[in-house]
């Protein structure tokens, strides 16, 4: 007798000991999504639709998680804009860099990326590894497969990152992850897309190209001017002739 009501104890006990167990691996699982993903201060993370189908979670499981990450400074969220990764020093930082976009217009902030994006990728082609070179090809070839528009920023920005990376300066990284999480903050979900995802003829695919086969060719000024017809090309597509 004393057995079965120890049983049924156990029975109606374990899923009150196992919901933090879980609760735990998805906010592990969230956190390396977040990490491996390549999101730095400022990037916005996918759509909650798209974190469940990535993650494999429910939707109560996910939104469990991103509270989890919220609370403790790991992300930030605006409202009409999405979920997006929080400065080293959480919610201050991020409210900072939410400040500082809301004072910069987009034709200031393609001219900021022309002071910065254009020396670092001819730093990356003096600098680069071979590993940051293949990490540079691995984001440019994952951009061009994407699906969706969230998954082609997500690996748009992680291109841009790692030809920052590929300068081997932690101080010319710092700057443009600065640089990027003010440009996320003041382009945020502002972008209207007349596709579900990319076409083939999306002229940054061709422009990814020729930045990445400069740095890998060696050829610093290839690669400055590269940059620079890119970012100009992207501007004139999303904002306009400035």
């Amino acid at each position: 007798m004393d057995d079965l009501v120890d049983q049924l104890a156990d029975r109606f006990a374990a899923p009150a000991r196992r919901e933090p167990s879980e609760r735990a691996k998805d906010i592990a699982a969230l956190r390396s999504f977040i990490v491996d993903g390549g999101y730095s201060a400022g990037d916005r993370l996918p759509s909650e639709r798209d974190l469940i189908v990535e993650l494999g979670m429910s939707r109560n499981a996910l939104r469990k998680a991103l509270d989890a990450l919220d609370h403790d400074g790991t992300i930030w969220r605006h409202v009409g804009k999405g979920t997006f990764v929080a400065a080293d020093d959480g919610q201050k930082g991020a409210g900072a860099i939410e400040q500082l976009g809301g004072q910069m217009t987009p034709v200031r902030m393609v001219q900021a990326r022309l002071c910065i994006e254009p020396p670092l990728a001819r730093e990356a082609a003096i600098h680069a590894s071979r590993s940051a070179i293949a990490n540079i090809n691995q984001a440019k070839d994952a951009a061009r497969a994407a699906t969706t528009w969230a998954e082609y920023e997500a690996q748009d920005d992680l291109f841009h990152r790692r030809v920052a990376q590929a300068s081997d300066n932690i101080l010319l990284l710092t700057l443009f992850d600065h640089l990027n999480a003010v440009r996320r903050a003041v382009s945020g979900g502002a972008v209207i897309r007349a596709t579900e995802r990319p076409t083939a003829e999306h002229r940054s695919f061709d422009e990814h190209d020729r930045i990445a086969a400069a740095i890998e060719a060696r050829d610093p000024h290839a690669a400055h001017m590269a940059m620079r017809r890119h970012i100009g090309s992207v501007s004139d597509r999303l904002f306009g002739e400035a």
